[in-house]
């Protein structure tokens, strides 16, 4: 709510018309948007990001943390930016479990959409034998 206060003092003429049609509380989500499809050998994942180039995106695996980032290239701009809403970087992470390498990830970029396949993590075995022997 502060939030919302101090960027209405600002007085920007484009915040008032933007705010007149938003419930008082909205909040833009700063997220990937993300589908995820349960399939019976895995996972199926699918994240907006849309602007962005193939070398530009990143996914990363860590401590069973699959981790998607991208990042626009710096360019020169010329001008002053009145209103900036595109957003030049972004990143979410999803856990995917400690039993997946990176091996078994695929990934594919079309379209803007990244479309990720990562294979379910299989239960622990327990031993054949379960008993223990007595001395």
């Amino acid at each position: 709510m502060k939030h919302e206060l101090e960027r209405r003092n600002n007085y920007d003429l484009f915040d008032v018309f933007d705010d007149f049609f938003k419930p008082m509380f909205f909040e833009e989500s700063k997220e990937l948007r993300t589908d995820i499809k349960e399939l019976e050998e895995g996972y199926e994942l699918d994240l907006e990001l849309p602007g962005y180039e193939k070398d530009e995106i990143k996914v990363s695996l860590e401590n069973g943390y699959l981790t998607v980032s991208a990042a626009k290239k710096e360019k020169e701009e010329k001008g002053k930016f009145l209103r900036r809403e595109i957003r030049e970087s972004t990143s979410r992470s999803y856990y995917v479990g400690n039993d997946i390498s990176r091996e078994q990830i695929k990934a594919k970029y079309c379209n803007g959409i990244l479309s990720l396949t990562v294979p379910k993590e299989q239960p622990k075995r327990l031993p054949e034998n379960t008993f223990i022997d007595i001395e």
